[in-house]
């Protein structure tokens, strides 16, 4: 007997940061969903017409329209606040107003200026080049790890201030978001985390979560088709 398709289907790529996100928060709530492959670099048309941005991911809630643009949400942070409205259990938004407003921030701050840094700095340097059989772009990636990356682990070791998680001590949409950014570092090159001791240990925990390390696992298989080792940018 067929299984019922799950009313979520995220289109995209778990090579995307932000498709892993969504699909990380799917699976700590138990949500039913599928990811469907899109390539954003020449996406079909029925693409095009429901991400604005031309960004993956984008949602579809098949429960509230199969085709077109109803029931479809671009932008990796709508998406996971719809998914909490719609399946409030387990909550992965803090109840506490401040701490709420503190996982919010982390998640921009992930989504933006970490994600920036090691996508733009590292990740595409390295695994684009080397996927069109050029040599990788060691001195951009270097220079990221060295510069960018440095004053942005000091900014999340400052706000986690050893504690277990980022915001409210309650596993929240910060710490998969965080860990998911700093994952697509860890696909190409080896991370160093012992400057910060505080984010190591965090990271360490949240990757040890099969909900982490699931979408992570789907991506790493891709690019180590391309890249069978790491480089180390130190």
């Amino acid at each position: 007997m067929t299984e019922p398709r799950p009313d979520l289907v995220i289109y995209g790529s778990p090579v995307s940061p932000f498709v892993r996100k969504v699909a990380s928060l799917c699976l700590m709530k138990g949500v039913p969903h599928e990811v469907e492959g899109v390539n954003v670099f020449a996406p079909p048309q029925w693409f095009t017409d429901i991400s604005p941005m031309k960004r993956i991911p984008v949602l579809r809630d098949r429960s509230v329209a199969e085709q077109g643009t109803g029931g479809t949400i671009p932008d990796s942070s709508a998406i996971c606040a719809y998914i909490e409205k719609k399946h409030p259990a387990p909550a992965l938004y803090p109840a506490e107003p401040m701490a709420y407003a503190e996982a919010l921030f982390i998640e921009e701050f992930a989504d933006t200026s970490l994600a920036a840094a090691g996508g733009l700095g590292i990740f595409r340097p390295i695994f684009f080049a080397v996927s069109k059989g050029e040599e990788p772009g060691l001195d951009k990636a270097r220079e990221a790890w060295a510069k960018q990356l440095p004053p942005l682990f000091d900014v999340l070791e400052t706000r986690l201030s050893g504690a277990e998680f980022f915001a409210g001590d309650v596993l929240s949409i910060a710490d998969i978001t965080v860990t998911q950014v700093m994952l697509q570092i860890a696909l190409v090159a080896e991370m160093p985390l012992g400057g910060w001791p505080s984010l190591e240990r965090h990271f360490a925990a949240m990757f040890a979560r099969p909900e982490i390390a699931g979408p992570y696992a789907a991506a790493d298989a891709i690019i180590r088709k391309a890249l069978p080792s790491r480089f180390d940018l130190t």
